[in-house]
């Protein structure tokens, strides 16, 4: 948005024959619109050019600049009700309201001003936010070929990726309903995502064929070089991203924009720490550019900080950047505290595939660990929002997309569509332990346990190891790969509580269908006496057996004998006496047992 092309009149004049003050037109070149302002503003109150009627306008503009818009609106404002308005000021301050968020102001005063291509730019936009798509067809048919609406037409292309997707509601599809039994779901199906948070970048492939077409026919547009290198990195190109960034940082090494760009991108390829250090040359520049990004800078620091000062920083940034609430969510679901998560969560009405693939993590969690008659509900609508993003044409063949599709058929538990789309990404996440988790799960899930556990074991989260269900599914793959022992050495790490009982009885059925006997028989004893149930003496009393079978077939160590008859007497039952005087008979007659 330009003002006039009229260059400000400044006095040559200068006091210090010594020192060169820069000019207005330098102070913009360099888009030091701080200096621009400071300059205009002492021109202003100077005697001799109080006079000069180009100098509010060039105020206005350089607020306007700076993200000043309140500012830059007062300043219009005035102008307007000056004694030389022009009607191009009422649309200079349609924008300022655009940026302020009050779109149907912004539009009402569009629409008073006269026609031009600035006008049409900003309904364009408008209708945009308004999701008015007869609106947006009217206005789409009134942008040329112009470079300044091509660019607009991008922008609008890349803002509507999200619009993309394929609604889908439960009545449309029969097969994919959440299971019956999903109101008490089986402890060892319990999902964990992958959330590393949002980092603060407002595409899809109409909007890089813009930029390219624009780039060629226009070479020193070097900019462009920034939006096609956020139009790959939103796809997930991260490397196409970075070598088409560094084309511009070439030309502009101290831009905020892109460099806030390059520490995103290395987010995605390598970690925190390196997009950290990314920032922290933006943070000890002083250029002009950095001002208008220091929330976003802030911001982004907290998600390569992994969450640090995040309750400090995000709460004051939820009304200015739209990834700090997301962000605020998943601080909150790092830390368990589910019911903040979802109180933050509740009121959003998801409109981005960020936001709906939060609401759909927040239900999941919230859905998979209450007790709540809702919970069904919850599940089934997380289910549908992962579907949603996941099978829309913009995210279906991007990793994330991938990743809400395997989330989808993790909840219905179709646990071979999972691994079809994990695997498709796995090179992605090969040292990412929640990936690893979940893949083990879904591996596990389709009996292939010697995959399940190399997934596991590669898992280095302490937090993840301690968890109930990581230890259940490790114990049920030792099992079923015939390492019963590591399985019943885990239940002796743990404490006694309701979680070791549990383990207990996950050890004594699955060693008992995989023919472990002598484990199933020492669970199924411990269980007996914590409980002596009848059910329990008839697995205790069938492990033995099948024990005893094994050690005559030599399957089973003949030394255990011994052990078996012990952990018989040790029951109260009638029959397991006779049991035992049995098997002391056999050991009798072979003494080397």
């Amino acid at each position: 948005m330009l003002l006039s092309r009229a260059k400000a009149s400044l006095s040559s004049e200068n006091p210090n024959p010594n020192t060169e003050i820069p000019t207005l037109e330098e102070f913009l070149e360099k888009r030091d619109f701080n200096g621009a302002l400071t300059l205009v503003d002492f021109q202003r109150q100077s005697k001799a050019k109080s006079a000069d009627p180009l100098l509010d306008q060039w105020i206005a503009y350089c607020l306007f600049h700076l993200g000043e818009y309140k500012k830059a609106s007062e300043q219009y404002k005035k102008l307007i009700s000056g004694k030389k308005s022009e009607p191009i000021f009422t649309l200079y301050l349609a924008a300022c309201y655009f940026y302020m968020g009050l779109y149907e102001e912004a539009q009402e005063l569009a629409k008073k001003s006269p026609d031009s291509d600035l006008k049409n730019r900003i309904i364009f936009h408008c209708a945009h936010k308004f999701n008015d798509e007869r609106q947006l067809l009217s206005f789409h048919n009134q942008l040329n070929e112009k470079t300044e609406n091509q660019l607009c037409l991008a922008a609008i292309h890349y803002l509507r990726n999200h619009n993309q997707v394929k609604h889908i509601h439960a009545d449309q599809d029969e097969s994919q309903k959440i299971p019956e039994d999903i109101g008490n779901p089986d402890p060892l199906t319990f999902f964990s995502l992958n959330f590393r948070g949002c980092t603060s970048i407002l595409v899809i492939p109409t909007a890089i064929d813009i930029y390219k077409r624009l780039l060629l026919e226009n070479r020193d547009y070097h900019a462009l070089n920034v939006y096609i290198a956020i139009c790959y990195y939103k796809i997930e190109y991260q490397d196409v991203a970075s070598e088409i960034l560094s084309l511009y940082l070439q030309h502009f090494p101290d831009s905020a924009t892109a460099l806030n760009l390059k520490a995103c991108i290395n987010f995605k390829l390598f970690d925190g720490k390196v997009a950290e250090n990314d920032l922290k040359t933006l943070l000890n520049q002083t250029s002009s550019s950095f001002a208008y990004a220091r929330d976003i800078i802030k911001h982004n620091l907290v998600v390569f900080r992994n969450g640090e000062d995040a309750l400090k920083v995000l709460p004051p940034l939820v009304s200015l950047i739209p990834e700090a609430r997301l962000n605020l969510i998943i601080y909150h679901l790092k830390h368990d505290e589910l019911e903040q998560a979802m109180e933050i969560a509740k009121d959003i009405e998801p409109y981005t595939p960020a936001e709906y693939v939060t609401k759909a993590v927040v239900l999941t969690c919230v859905g998979q660990k209450s007790k709540s008659p809702v919970r069904k509900e919850q599940i089934k609508k997380a289910q549908q929002h992962f579907q949603l993003i996941g099978s829309s044409s913009s995210e279906c063949d991007t990793v994330s997309g991938r990743q809400c599709m395997a989330s989808c058929f993790f909840l219905l538990r179709q646990f071979e569509d999972v691994l079809m789309y994990l695997e498709s990404i796995k090179s992605f996440f090969a040292t990412d332990d929640t990936f690893n988790y979940n893949y083990g799960q879904a591996k596990a899930a389709t009996g292939e346990y010697k995959e399940a556990l190399e997934a596991f074991n590669s898992i280095t989260s302490g937090t993840l190891r301690q968890d109930f269900t990581f230890a259940s599914w490790l114990a049920r793959c030792y099992i079923m790969t015939k390492q019963a022992k590591l399985a019943w050495e885990i239940y002796l790490r743990m404490d006694n509580s309701t979680e070791s009982f549990n383990l207990l009885q996950l050890i004594a059925d699955d060693c008992y269908k995989s023919g472990a006997f002598y484990y199933s028989a020492k669970a199924f004893d411990v269980l007996e006496r914590l409980d002596p149930s009848g059910e329990y003496w008839e697995g205790k009393r069938g492990a033995c057996i099948g024990a005893f079978r094994d050690i005559i077939s030599g399957n089973e160590k003949e030394e255990r004998l011994n052990e078996i008859i012990v952990l018989l007497r040790s029951s109260s039952h009638k029959q397991s006496e006779d049991i035992a005087r049995i098997m002391k008979q056999y050991a009798l007659s072979r003494p080397e047992i």
